[in-house]
């Protein structure tokens, strides 16, 4: 096993873990903050493809081109929908529910690939799906509108987006993962600039700027430099143990930092979540990244 691979892999996923927090200092809406992390994410991307030569040796394939735009449009609306959950929510409940991710791909892969869904698999859907509905305590909101204004949909829906993300990047094999990203991440910034308020970058502090250049240079620039460095080099189990290493500190971060105190049903349903989640992932032998 490859030592100094493992522990990008876990650096990479540690720092990402953090991002939530980063989020909550920055003062700005989640379409800004992601518009700039596309920024920092192609100017940084970009230099390392550059530096590493991997640029003049791309295989250019339309049909890639066009499914990496594709996981583009879903990576961005990804981003823009956990930073809205971040914003309506606590971090570890976003996080718990984002983290549905690879149990989306297992629906969306018997729907849309027809393929093949065990009976174990269809058993760790429906924890997962009795752990979601204990997090968000369905018993509190006397209203739809309540419920609509929980942050809980932002929360689906980014686990959603990341789920197509991943289903649309198979079948990838010939661009490197620095061309993926690079063009991933500028299709973001063509996509959000209708949508900019630049007005709210006026009259932020000198720690607003800290936290939002650190999510688009440490949490984008840097930890996907880490993981994708690291990714050839590790078997899928281990990735697939160290993905967990995210939630881990972003809860950790929540609770410590943050003050955030689940109630019992909410601890409970997190367990569950996690335990399907868990069972998905590693038994079947199926990767999964954070961010």
């Amino acid at each position: 096993m490859n030592g100094a691979a493992m522990f990008k892999m876990t650096l990479s996923m540690a720092i990402f873990g953090s991002i939530g927090f980063f989020t909550g200092k920055t003062g700005i809406p989640a379409v800004e903050l992601v518009f700039v992390r596309c920024i920092c994410a192609t100017i940084f991307l970009g230099l390392c493809w550059v530096i590493s030569g991997q640029h003049k040796v791309e295989v250019w394939k339309k049909r890639e081109v066009l499914q990496t735009i594709a996981c583009g449009i879903f990576l961005v609306l990804n981003w823009v929908f956990l930073f809205k959950a971040f914003e309506e929510m606590s971090i570890t409940i976003a996080i718990s529910i984002y983290n549905l991710a690879p149990i989306f791909v297992l629906i969306l892969g018997s729907l849309i690939l027809k393929e093949k869904m065990s009976i174990a698999s269809l058993l760790a859907i429906i924890v997962c799906f009795l752990g979601s509905i204990l997090i968000i305590g369905l018993q509190d909101f006397s209203s739809w509108t309540n419920f609509l204004d929980s942050g809980f949909v932002w929360a689906f829906l980014s686990a959603l987006c990341y789920a197509m993300t991943m289903l649309l990047g198979k079948g990838i094999d010939h661009l490197s993962a620095y061309a993926m990203t690079f063009l991933q991440t500028a299709i973001g910034i063509l996509i959000l600039f209708p949508f900019m308020d630049f007005d709210v970058f006026h009259s932020l502090s000198g720690s607003n700027w800290f936290y939002i250049l650190g999510t688009g240079l440490i949490h984008t620039g840097f930890v996907y430099y880490l993981f994708f460095d690291s990714l050839r080099k590790l078997s899928t189990v281990v990735i697939s143990a160290l993905v967990f290493v995210d939630p881990v500190v972003a809860i950790l971060l929540d609770t410590i930092i943050l003050d955030f105190r689940p109630s019992i049903l909410q601890t409970v349903g997190i367990l569950l979540i996690f335990v399907g989640i868990i069972y998905t992932i590693i038994k079947p032998k199926t990767t999964s990244i954070g961010g």
